[in-house]
């Protein structure tokens, strides 16, 4: 039942993205018309909530998630690059997948290696043996990405509780997620195991989130005291690097590096 409840939020939120965006000024935007910036306009149709649940998120990030991204810097630099190794390796259960959907037929294989090699010789990822073999880390794929690719518009933009800023697009892929669409998902939160739990999932996720802001304490430091307004800055960013990530653009998103969303560069 959940699941086909589930299916059918998929379904209407899917037809309502596609028809149009609805722009800041209330007007209807259609998908596929861009700004002077390169990317598509996309309709902040609940800023005053947006901004709020932006504030609320914000507060949480200084009282929990910055002190815990601090602490977790204290470890050795070896413990934090194998502890992103891992999670990184543990990302490709997503990527490959979406590679496929996508046509990235060769970076599919290129990712299969590498999981299957790190997850081995590499000590379930800490070590990343695979690039010794010449199997470089390719760019991060995900369900989002793949509906953008097969023309779905963005929707609207939203924030989340805790997990930030998203579009309606990005959303549905994030359901894809729990309906199936991650292998580490079903073996740890679906099925019943004796080798993982649903533990074992969400501390994963909350670890990939302290390794993100350890990495970039400085960055969002410069980034919110250079901002005049800084939720109005991370929506801007965040929908120019999702344009290009959905049109595999190599290219930097201002103060973002060539990874992805989750790791900013400072400048």
């Amino acid at each position: 039942m959940n699941k086909l409840f589930s299916i059918l939020i998929i379904i209407l939120l899917s037809f309502l993205g596609n028809i149009a965006i609805a722009g800041d000024d209330g007007k209807i935007k259609v998908d596929g018309n861009k700004n002077n910036n390169g990317y598509e306009e996309v309709g902040d149709c609940f800023e005053k909530i947006n901004r709020g649940v932006f504030t609320f998120n914000q507060a949480l990030d200084k009282v929990i998630f910055k002190p815990l991204a601090k602490g977790y810097r204290v470890f050795p630099q070896p413990i934090r690059s194998g502890t992103s190794n891992a999670l990184s390796n543990l990302g490709n259960v997503v990527t490959i997948p979406n590679n496929v959907l996508q046509g990235q037929f060769k970076n599919a294989g290129v990712n299969t290696a590498r999981f299957v090699i790190n997850s081995t010789l590499g000590i379930a990822g800490i070590f990343d043996v695979a690039s010794y073999y010449g199997l470089k880390k390719r760019d991060k794929e995900d369900y989002g990405q793949t509906l953008g690719v097969w023309g779905a518009g963005p929707g609207c933009y939203f924030v989340l509780p805790i997990l930030g800023p998203t579009t309606v697009r990005d959303s549905l892929g994030s359901v894809v997620n729990l309906i199936g669409g991650d292998a580490w998902y079903n073996v740890s939160v679906v099925n019943d195991t004796q080798y993982f739990s649903e533990a074992d999932y969400y501390a994963s996720k909350l670890l990939d989130g302290i390794d993100f802001r350890a990495k970039n304490l400085e960055s969002f430091d410069s980034l919110e005291n250079s901002s005049v307004d800084l939720y109005a800055s991370v929506r801007s960013l965040y929908l120019q690097d999702r344009y290009r990530k959905v049109r595999n653009i190599d290219k930097t998103t201002e103060t973002l590096s060539d990874d992805d969303w989750e790791e900013l560069d400072s400048q």
